[in-house]
Formats: C-alpha cells, sequence, structure tokens
C-alpha cells in the first residue's frame, strides 16, 4: 500500500529529528511549511519551550506579505524570527528542515534567518 506524502514527510522528519538536538545554548529552528503558509519555531529541547516564532499568519507581519511571493513570505519570516531570537539573545541555532527538501522556500527561509543575524 502506498504511503501518504504526510506520513512519509513525518518519517523523514522524526529521522532528521534523531540528529537535530536543541540545546538552551543552541536552539533547534524548525521550519514547517503549508501549501500557502510557512511557520517558524526556534525551540529549546531540553526544556521543552518554544523561545520565538514566526510565521506568515502572524499580525504584524500580515500587511507586509501583501503582494509577496510564497519565497519573498518565506525569506521575510526567517528574517522575523532572527529578529526576535536575537532580542532574547539567542545567536546561533541548529536547522531543522523538517522532512523538507532544502529548496524553495525552506531554502528562503533560512538564507533569511541568515541576513537576519542567526547562525547555523
Amino acid at each position: 500500500m502506498a504511503k501518504s506524502r504526510s506520513a512519509a514527510r513525518a518519517k523523514r522528519h522524526a529521522r532528521v529529528r534523531a540528529q537535530v538536538v536543541g540545546t538552551t545554548q543552541r536552539p533547534r529552528l524548525n521550519v514547517f511549511r503549508s501549501i500557502s503558509e510557512i511557520y517558524a519555531q526556534v525551540i529549546d529541547d531540553s526544556a521543552g519551550h518554544t523561545l520565538v516564532s514566526a510565521s506568515s499568519v502572524d499580525k504584524e507581519l500580515r500587511e507586509k506579505m501583501k503582494g509577496l511571493k510564497k519565497a519573498e513570505q518565506a525569506k521575510l519570516v526567517g528574517q522575523t524570527v532572527a529578529e526576535r531570537a536575537k532580542k532574547n539573545g539567542i545567536e546561533t541555532v541548529v536547522f531543522d528542515r523538517g522532512g523538507f527538501r532544502y529548496v524553495g522556500r525552506v531554502k528562503a527561509l533560512a538564507d533569511g534567518a541568515r541576513e537576519g543575524g542567526l547562525q547555523f
């Protein structure tokens, strides 16, 4: 029986998560993309807490998103999550692509986060 796309992604994500762990000193930058939106969280796995987050549905980003392509929106989300992380004293993170390929919107978000000052 054929696996669904989401089940295959979940399996890939579990495989990545076996290697990638966010600590207090170096939290994990997690990415989730749906068909229309993209979400990013900086997570401390040792405490089990989300430290900062940003997404294309944030109220303060909504106005800036109008008229932008999805990749440009992802880059803006990356820059925003980096800016919020820097405010909380987070400089370095470990990147978790969430089982998605590192192309398109996922790569744009990572590039935006790097431009925003996060190191990974």
